[in-house]
C-alpha cells in the first residue's frame, strides 16, 4: 500500500482515539479504585481491544492485507513491549521508588516514547527507501538483538542495578527524598531531582534502546508509516495498565525470553531473505502467535511444576514429625 493513499482524516480519527483514551485512563486513575490490580487488567484488555478494533478500522479502509500489516506489526510491539516490563521492575528497584509513584513515571515515560518511536519509525522508512541495502543493516540488527535476548535471561535482573541509573546518580544532584510525586524538590536554597526524575529519565533512555530493535522489527512486516506507527502507538500506551498488572508475575514467565529471541530472529531473517523469500503478512502473524505463545505456555507449565513439587517437599516433613510423635 501507498503511504499517500491514507487520507488526512484517517490521521485525525487516529489522533482523536488516542487523546480521548488517554484522558480516560487519567480521569479513572484518579481514584484509588482505579489504582487496583483489577482495574489493571480491564484497562489492559481495555487497550488491546481498542488496538486489535483500530486493525477492524485498517481493514475497512485498505483490504486485508493492510490488516494483516497492522496485525503483525501490533504483535511484534506488544511482544517485545513484555521485555520493557523488565527493565521497569529493574530500574524502579534500584531507586526504590514506592508503588503509589511508579505510576506517574510510567505515563510520561510512554509519552516520550511515542515521540522518539515517531522519529525512528520516519527515520527508518526514510532510510529504507532511499537505500535499499539498509534492509540487511536491519536485519542484522535484529539477529544480534535476538542473540543478545537469548544469552540472557531477564528475570535473572530483576534483583540487580541498572547501569542507567547508576551512571546519573552520579551526574546529577539528586536528594533521596521524594517531593510527592514531583520530579524536583528544592533543598539549601538550590533545586536537585528526585529518583522519579531518574527513574524518568532511565526508562526514556531505555526505550531508546529498545526502538533500536523493536522499530526494525515492525518495518519487517510494513513499510507504511500509518500501519506502523499506530500498531506502535496503541501496543505502547497499553504498557502502563499491563506492567501494573503483571509486575509482580512476569518473572515467573521464564521461557519468554526465548519466545521473543525467535520473534527477533524471525524479522530479522525476513527483512535479509526479503529479496528471495516472500512471507505474507498472515503467515508472519500465525510465527510471531506461535513463537510467544510457545514460551508463555511452557512457562506457566514449568511454574505449575515447580509449585506441585515445592507442596510435596512441604508435605514431607509434616509427615515424618507425625510418625515421630506416634512411635
Amino acid at each position: 500500500m501507498n503511504p499517500e493513499r491514507i487520507a488526512p482524516w484517517e490521521w485525525g480519527i487516529f489522533g482523536v482515539i488516542v487523546v480521548a483514551m488517554i484522558l480516560v485512563d487519567l480521569l479513572a486513575h484518579r481514584s484509588k479504585r482505579g489504582e487496583t490490580k483489577k482495574a489493571a487488567y480491564l484497562w489492559s484488555a481495555m487497550w488491546i481491544a481498542v488496538g486489535l478494533a483500530f486493525g477492524l478500522f485498517v481493514w475497512a479502509r485498505h483490504g486485508g492485507t493492510t490488516a494483516q500489516e497492522y496485525l503483525g506489526a501490533y504483535l511484534i510491539e506488544k511482544s517485545l513491549s513484555l521485555d520493557n516490563l523488565f527493565v521497569f521492575l529493574v530500574i524502579f528497584a534500584s531507586l526504590s521508588v514506592p508503588e503509589n509513584k511508579q505510576r506517574g513515571v510510567l505515563f510520561w515515560g510512554i509519552f516520550g516514547a511515542l515521540v522518539f518511536r515517531g522519529l525512528f519509525i520516519f527515520l527508518g522508512l526514510e532510510a529504507l527507501t532511499r537505500w535499499h541495502w539498509v534492509v540487511y543493516i536491519f536485519g542484522a540488527i535484529l539477529l544480534v538483538a535476538a542473540w543478545r535476548v537469548a544469552r540472557r535471561h531477564p528475570s535473572e535482573e530483576s534483583s540487580g542495578n541498572n547501569k542507567v541509573v547508576a551512571w546519573l546518580e552520579k551526574r546529577l544532584p539528586v536528594t533521596s527524598e521524594y517531593e510527592g510525586k514531583q520530579f524536583f524538590k528544592h533543598v539549601d536554597g538550590k533545586w536537585q531531582a528526585t529518583p522519579l526524575l531518574i527513574a524518568l529519565i532511565a526508562i526514556e533512555l531505555s526505550d531508546v534502546a529498545f526502538a533500536i530493535d523493536s522499530v526494525p522489527a515492525a518495518l519487517s512486516v510494513s513499510h507504511n508509516l500509518f500501519v506502523v506507527y499506530t500498531s506502535n502507538v496503541f501496543a505502547i500506551l497499553g504498557l502502563r495498565a499491563l506492567y501494573i498488572a503483571l509486575a509482580k508475575t512476569v518473572h515467573e514467565l521464564r521461557y519468554l525470553h526465548w519466545g521473543l529471541a525467535a520473534v527477533l530472529a524471525f524479522a530479522g531473517l525476513k527483512m535479509i531473505l526479503s529479496d528471495w523469500v516472500h512471507v505474507t503478512p498472515l503467515v508472519s502473524v500465525a510465527i510471531i502467535v506461535t513463537c510467544i505463545g510457545i514460551s508463555v505456555g511452557v512457562s506457566v507449565r514449568a511454574r505449575r511444576r515447580d509449585t506441585r513439587k515445592a507442596m510435596v517437599r512441604e508435605e514431607r516433613p509434616r509427615g515424618g514429625r507425625h510418625e515421630e510423635v506416634h512411635a
